[in-house]
């Protein structure tokens, strides 16, 4: 006789495991708010200290060592049989430009057996999905040599960044703590009539419903990697949902 598994009864559209950095206090909550009915959000903290990235070199190194982490953390979430993982950290997933970010989605995939979004390369699909990008401007919490990474993932990708900010935030903690205002000064520092889209990186910057606020009166893309890295995972497992309040990638594609 067949035994016909039941769904879970929250679930039952899609578990998603979400690995994200232990210090990291944005992207869960970011995450949730984006759910649709029928899908849940099944969080492993990736053990990391909070690193005084106070240099591009300790940055580089804190970024690396969440890296190294992961793996653990993966194996800790399938224990509750999620059907996808969706990455709430960001930064190594530039690494080594578009073949050095697929090679790490795929090591997760084989550790895990599961399909994986990441944060990187989310935010290429979302560029795609607007069409017509090719010129952008981004801003991150992280450090200049951080940020060229960035600039050589895009590139890969046919993206000319026309400039760039690291607000080289102090800690790991410090980055949630990134004000409203420098958010807004960074976004007028960036934006010009030379620039097609916005990005900004970082899953720890709290940034999602700016962005979304920003598009609105610059009257262009302006992506948020939290918002890009869950749509990518939702349209991904088919699930196309479109959600008002967090930008046109969520309300239109």
């Amino acid at each position: 006789m067949t035994t016909i598994r039941s769904k879970d009864r929250q679930g039952y559209r899609m578990k998603f495991g979400v690995l994200g950095p232990s210090t990291n206090t944005i992207v869960q909550p970011d995450f949730d708010d984006l759910r649709p009915r029928g899908v849940t959000n099944h969080y492993a903290r990736i053990h990391v200290d909070n690193a005084q990235a106070v240099s591009n070199e300790t940055f580089m190194a804190g970024a690396w060592k969440i890296s190294e982490m992961t793996h653990d953390a993966v194996r800790r979430v399938l224990t509750c049989e999620p059907n996808y993982l969706v990455m709430g950290m960001s930064a190594v997933t530039f690494f080594n430009g578009a073949e050095g970010g697929r090679k790490w989605r795929e090591q997760v995939e084989e550790v895990s057996g599961l399909g994986v979004s990441t944060g990187a390369e989310a935010t290429v699909k979302a560029l795609e999905a607007y069409g017509g990008i090719k010129k952008v401007a981004f801003l991150s919490p992280y450090f200049p040599t951080a940020n060229a990474e960035v600039k050589n993932f895009l590139s890969d990708y046919g993206y000319e960044t026309v400039r760039d900010v690291a607000l080289e935030r102090p800690s790991w903690i410090a980055i949630a703590e990134t004000t409203e205002a420098s958010l807004r000064e960074t976004f007028k520092y960036l934006d010009g009539d030379d620039v097609d889209a916005l990005i900004q990186v970082g899953t720890n910057l709290d940034c999602m419903r700016f962005a979304a606020a920003a598009e609105t009166w610059l009257g262009k893309p302006v992506i948020a990697i939290n918002t890009a890295t869950y749509w990518h995972a939702l349209r991904a497992n088919g699930i196309d949902d479109q959600i008002d309040g967090f930008g046109r990638l969520m309300a239109e594609f």
